[in-house]
């Protein structure tokens, strides 16, 4: 029997070697993901860390104006995005881009959608520094919270110190590393569940994993492959709009790339593109359909498709499916 105290990262090694419903029911990992969740060895997870760094994501005292908090554009009952084209910040403030969905972000290898942020632990700080976000600094908000009693407890029996920023990052990250989602009709059906999914959606599959080419760069347990493509959505009018990963390489081929996005729970996160520009499911299938805008340095992988009418609707049918449970916390 393994001791209580083992450490989680070495128990998550372990659970991995077992069969993936073992795992999942275990660790409490939906059906469908990778039983091996990485974690940094500085910042286990563990209930009491994964409770505070909830409470304070539903906090609206990160923000300057303690007008939104870090649920206001992440909602849970919208698969943790808001449905709009752009992210909206406090006093009302547009960003250039939309809300991404934060779940299954514990297996994430880059953050945003032009990948500037390599750890979780980064990433959770960096809306509220923005000016278009939540717009205060890390040291402000640390000062408010040391203006609570409970939160100054709190602190003290999770990291066994008084407030400070690193383990305010720690927190949020730990929260936001339990939101999962799995166990989708498409999950049932790849491990063994012939009707899980229906004869419409399986055509469906079968079109993503062939002529529709999905596959080049929605793959493995969280349909992402982690990497930037240049898919053509910010080629408007002779130009890019928006320079994507470029602005964080300098590389001009990077002109235009973008993080390809899980496509989990992909049926509740419209509108669709870093910008929100598609509305729905079946105008992303017409705009792939069609190869995408002919940008410069456009992805290898995109041509015009030529998909009839039925097969477009089978892949939306599809797609539909990978939405699951969506859990969090510990």
């Amino acid at each position: 029997m393994l001791a209580p105290c083992m450490p989680a990262i070495f128990l998550l090694s372990l659970l991995a070697a077992q069969s993936p419903a073992e795992a999942a029911k275990k660790l409490r990992v939906p059906l469908g993901l990778d039983a091996y969740m990485p974690i940094p060895e500085d910042n286990l997870l563990t209930p009491e860390k994964v409770s505070l760094g909830q409470r304070l994501f539903l906090d609206k005292r990160l923000s300057r104006d303690q007008s939104i908090s870090c649920a206001t554009c992440h909602e849970p009952d919208r698969a943790f995005t808001d449905a709009k084209a752009v992210a909206v910040g406090v006093f009302d403030r547009k960003g250039p881009r939309g809300t991404p969905t934060i779940v299954n972000r514990a297996y994430g290898k880059a953050f945003f959608w032009d990948g500037r942020i390599r750890t979780l632990e980064e990433q959770v700080l960096q809306p509220i520094l923005a000016e278009k976000e939540m717009d205060i600094t890390v040291e402000e908000v640390v000062a408010r919270l040391k203006e609570s009693d409970r939160d100054r407890r709190e602190f003290q029996d999770v990291f066994g110190r008084e407030i400070n920023p690193v383990d305010l990052a720690r927190a949020l990250a730990s929260y936001v590393r339990t939101i999962l989602s799995g166990d989708s009709p498409y999950d049932r059906y790849i491990n063994g569940d012939r009707n899980a999914l229906s004869e419409q959606a399986r055509r469906g599959l079968r079109i993503f994993r062939g002529k529709g080419n999905c596959t080049d760069c929605h793959l493995g347990p969280n349909l992402t492959d982690e990497r930037f493509h240049n898919t053509g959505v910010a080629w408007r009018d002779g130009r890019f709009v928006d320079p994507g990963r470029y602005a964080v390489t300098q590389n001009e081929r990077d002109r235009g790339k973008f993080k390809t996005p899980t496509l989990r729970e992909i049926a509740r996160t419209a509108p669709y593109m870093h910008d929100g520009s598609l509305a729905r499911l079946e105008d992303v299938v017409k705009y792939y359909d069609r190869g995408g805008n002919r940008a410069p340095n456009l992805d290898s992988d995109l041509h015009p498709l030529n998909l009839k009418r039925d097969e477009k609707r089978a892949l939306v049918v599809f797609l539909e499916a990978l939405s699951g449970t969506i859990r969090e916390g510990l």
